[in-house]
């Protein structure tokens, strides 16, 4: 997976924020002040993509890609982290990122999801 088409994929999504946060090491993206994507290494050094995931979804993904697994340090239920050097193709990777920012997305207020939608 490549880092740069990954960021330029989420910063498309409307209203998406990106920021950097020095405690986690971790790369976040954000819709309404609410995580949907994150970039960072888990315990064992390896940097990974963690994304929301609907439940049964989410354990379908785990089943099929032996690199994806459950969220690090997130939900295991909720969210999937994959392996950053896996070889699971971009419009895989996208179709996910589309998925968790969709999840989040929803649970935003009528409110903000107008603000966004209006930019």
């Amino acid at each position: 997976m490549d880092k740069d088409k990954i960021h330029d994929y989420c910063l498309k999504l409307a209203g998406t924020t990106h920021d950097y946060k020095e405690e986690w090491e971790a790369e976040r993206y954000q819709i309404g002040d609410k995580l949907y994507a994150m970039i960072g290494g888990n315990a064992t050094g390896k940097p990974v993509l963690t994304l929301k995931c609907e439940p049964n979804r989410a354990e379908d993904l785990r089943e099929t890609y032996e690199d994806i697994i459950p969220g690090y340090y997130m939900n295991k239920t909720h969210w999937n982290s994959i392996y950053m050097n896996s070889d699971i193709s971009m419009d895989v990777v996208e179709q996910l990122i589309q998925h968790s920012y969709d999840l989040v997305f929803a649970k935003l207020t009528k409110k903000v999801q107008q603000q966004i939608t209006a930019q």
